[in-house]
């Protein structure tokens, strides 16, 4: 479902990870900092014919917060935490089960069963090696990081950024056999007034070898 969002146009137009009732989305701060659980709406998420927005994400994340309810993935309702989501489209999750089913997988909601059939486990170590902890990171910062490693949320893994003309933003992973991660220019810093923010990407990253 395709949401609205508080956007900057540094790079372009400006997903994230969010969760059900067990991630529920706190209110504005006082300061009208806002948790990337608030801004995209968490909990409401529908499997759709948009494949540009991030549903599978969502519905990813809420399952790994009804299986654990003390996961570190409930972080993204905390908008005193600063953090950076470089978050996978629902093309982004149907172009990895494709590649993982060996044919051509075109539904969000058979796209998310061959997600899930990964393991619940696998599940949040995927969507935690997403996250960025401690920084908020927006496009233009990215643009001057090449070269970077960025520890994430998953302990022990890092991404590495790569910068080139165009510009262009990738994110190296584990699995040198996938294509690597690029950051969507029309999805950047989404909820840049907050110290959580998210941009989209084309591919989802891995922290392992498939």
């Amino acid at each position: 479902m395709r949401k609205t969002w508080k956007t900057t146009a540094a790079l372009g137009a400006a997903a994230a990870l969010g969760a059900g009732a067990m991630l529920a989305a706190p209110a504005a701060q006082a300061d009208d900092h806002m948790s990337l659980a608030e801004v995209l709406d968490v909990g409401n998420a529908m499997f759709d014919d948009d494949s540009g927005d991030f549903d599978i994400l969502t519905k990813a994340a809420e399952a790994v917060l009804a299986a654990k309810d003390d996961s570190p993935v409930a972080v993204l309702a905390d908008a005193d935490t600063a953090l950076t989501v470089f978050a996978p489209t629902d093309q982004a999750f149907m172009d990895l089960a494709s590649a993982l089913a060996g044919s051509d997988i075109t539904d969000e909601s058979e796209a998310f069963d061959a997600v899930a059939g990964l393991g619940i486990d696998t599940v949040e170590d995927v969507l935690l090696y997403h996250v960025i902890p401690g920084k908020t990171i927006t496009s233009a910062d990215a643009l001057k990081s090449n070269g970077a490693v960025l520890p994430t949320a998953l302990k022990g893994k890092n991404t590495k950024v790569i910068v080139l003309d165009g510009p262009i933003i990738r994110l190296r992973d584990y699995a040198p056999a996938f294509k690597n991660a690029q950051v969507i220019l029309d999805l950047v810093d989404i909820n840049k007034d907050g110290k959580q923010i998210a941009h989209g990407v084309d591919h989802v990253m891995l922290p392992f070898k498939p």
